[in-house]
């Protein structure tokens, strides 16, 4: 199938993109890479009457490493943000994470704000935004600025805090806290597909933090105590997210995996070994 017929508009400012939003209402779609919007258009599961493209607004591009956070505009791909020099030192847990997003075709065109904006619960960025407790920034056609912690901007499946005449700005992504440990995983029938369980840790001296993609209907952290036995929180943690079943895995699949998975990840991460067979199945 092709999209419905919709107008192309092409804004030169986050300004006049806000503005093009609020005269269009629920009828407008934003997009910037376009790597999971168009598949959405071609299949008119969404028919919007304008399609506001900000990948050439220019100060939208740009990754900046500020005093506690990692700053990345909206018109930023996620390759670039993988390919910045120094991103296993600022942000580990995404260097360990973008590898497993898709190909480095896609990666070339998505964009790490796009990702966050489309809120898909099984998508690598919005899973590391949650973990690390990071924020979002929006900004509307009056110049109001508003931030958003990362529990609060995901809201369900494909649904978010923004308001419809809102542009995601720039997302924040804290940086690494000194002493602490990052470490990710992910289980999909084939590396590059979307995730039927990911988990991202960070773990600090006295306290672990663990988020799981995949399972609910957006990004889930909990904290718990390091020294203790994970057994009965990850098995609270599994039952507490409502996984179901469906073409791809198990609830009861999903929820061993999150005990098992999260187990290792929290003593030291899978072997290569379990890396390998999990990428292909």
């Amino acid at each position: 199938m092709k999209p419905a017929a919709f107008d192309y508009l092409r804004p030169s400012s986050r300004r006049e993109a806000c503005e093009l939003l609020y005269e269009a209402g629920d009828d407008a779609r934003l997009i910037a890479g376009g790597q999971s919007l168009m598949a959405v258009l071609n299949m008119r599961l969404a028919q919007p009457k304008r399609l506001i493209d900000i990948a050439g607004i220019e100060d939208l591009h740009y990754i900046e490493r500020r005093d506690d956070h990692l700053a990345v505009g909206a018109g930023v791909t996620q390759a670039e943000l993988l390919e910045y020099p120094g991103l296993a030192g600022a942000v580990p847990l995404l260097a360990q994470a973008m590898p497993w997003i898709g190909h480095w075709q896609t990666r070339n065109r998505g964009t790490v704000c796009g990702s966050i904006a489309h809120a898909d619960p099984s998508a690598e960025l919005p899973l590391c935004l949650a973990t690390l407790g990071g924020e979002v920034v929006l900004e509307n056609r009056r110049g109001k600025v508003r931030r958003v912690a990362a529990r609060d901007f995901f809201q369900g499946v494909l649904t978010t805090d923004r308001h419809p005449d809102e542009l995601i700005t720039e997302v924040r992504f804290p940086l690494a806290r000194p002493g602490a440990e990052y470490r990710f995983h992910e289980v999909a029938m084939r590396h590059g597909d979307f995730a039927i369980v990911a988990l991202a840790a960070v773990i600090d001296s006295d306290r672990v933090t663990l988020g799981v993609g995949g399972v609910a209907d957006r990004p889930v952290s909990r904290e718990f105590a390091r020294h203790d036995d994970p057994s009965e929180a990850l098995n609270a943690l599994a039952w507490s997210l409502g996984a179901e079943d469906d073409a791809h895995a198990t609830a009861a699949y999903r929820r061993q995996l999150i005990r098992e998975l999260g187990r290792e990840l929290i003593a030291g991460g899978p072997s290569d070994e379990e890396s390998a067979h999990a990428r292909q199945g």
